[in-house]
C-alpha cells in the first residue's frame, strides 16, 4: 500500500497539461509548501533521500521528495507497482527497466511523468517561473544561439522575456529527454529553437551537435509547451 502524503504538499493532480494529448503517459503533480517539511516525512513516505539531499536545505529537500512522490504515483499508475526511483551518479533519475520518465520541480510545485519505452523511448519535462524582461535579456546571450538572438530582436519588447524563458526550457527538456539516449552531456548553443506555434503550443528544435546514433546535427524534434499556474511548463516526448 503507497503510504499517505505528508501535510506540506498537496494531494496528486493528474489531468494533462498540454494542449495535444500524448498517448501511453502518465503524469501526477502537487504544490508543496517545503516551510511545511518534517523531519520525519522521508521516513513516512518510505523514501530514503541520498547523503547529499539529506544534507540539504529544507526547498530542496522538499522539492525532491515531493518530485519523487509525484514518480511513485504516475509509476503506480503506469504499472500498477509503485517504485521510486533512484538517484544515479550524475543526479538524474534511475527509471524501472522498460520505462522512461522526468521529474521537474520548482516555485512551489513538482511534476512528474512516465511511459513505457516501447511508446515513448525519452521524456524530458521542465516547468520554469517566467523571466523579468530586465533579467531575460541579461541572460539571452547564455541561453540563445546567435541566430535565436536574430530572431528574438525581431519580436516586440513585451514578447521577448517569454520567448528566453521558453527557450530555457525546451533546451532542459530536451537535455532530459535525449541524456539517457546518447550518455553524453551538451549545453544551450548546441540546440536550437526553429519556430514556436502559439496556436497548437507545438515548437520545433533543431540539434546542432553531433551526440550518438541517430541524433547528430540537423535532426529535429517537436517540443510542447504550456503556461501552467503562470509558469512554463515544456516537455519533449521521443517517440
Amino acid at each position: 500500500m503507497t503510504p499517505a502524503l505528508p501535510a506540506f504538499c498537496t494531494p496528486l493532480e493528474s489531468a494533462w497539461p498540454f494542449a495535444t494529448p500524448l498517448p501511453g503517459i502518465a503524469l501526477r503533480a502537487c504544490r508543496f509548501d517545503p516551510t511545511q517539511l518534517a523531519e520525519q516525512d522521508f521516513a513516512r513516505c518510505a523514501i530514503v533521500a541520498p547523503a547529499t539531499i539529506q544534507r540539504s536545505v529544507a526547498k530542496r529537500r522538499g522539492e525532491y521528495l515531493a518530485g519523487r512522490l509525484c514518480a511513485r504515483a504516475a509509476l503506480l499508475a503506469l504499472t500498477g507497482r509503485g517504485e521510486v526511483p533512484a538517484t544515479g551518479e550524475d543526479r538524474a533519475p534511475i527509471w524501472p527497466v522498460g520505462v522512461s520518465g522526468s521529474i521537474t520541480h520548482g516555485a512551489g510545485w513538482a511534476m512528474a511523468l512516465v511511459a513505457r519505452k516501447g511508446d515513448w523511448r525519452g521524456l524530458g519535462l521542465d516547468m520554469e517561473q517566467r523571466l523579468e524582461p530586465e533579467r531575460a535579456l541579461r541572460l539571452a546571450e547564455e541561453i540563445l544561439t546567435p541566430a535565436e538572438l536574430q530572431r528574438l530582436a525581431l519580436l516586440p519588447a513585451e514578447a521577448q522575456a517569454e520567448r528566453v524563458t521558453l527557450t530555457f526550457s525546451l533546451k532542459e527538456s530536451l537535455f532530459k529527454a535525449l541524456y539517457p539516449l546518447v550518455g553524453k552531456r551538451f549545453y544551450f548553443h548546441d540546440a536550437e529553437l526553429l519556430s514556436v506555434d502559439g496556436t497548437t503550443q507545438t515548437a520545433r528544435l533543431r540539434l546542432l551537435i553531433d551526440l550518438a546514433g541517430e541524433w547528430m546535427t540537423g535532426c529535429e524534434l517537436e517540443g510542447h509547451f504550456q503556461l501552467y499556474d503562470d509558469r512554463l511548463l515544456s516537455l519533449v516526448a521521443v517517440r
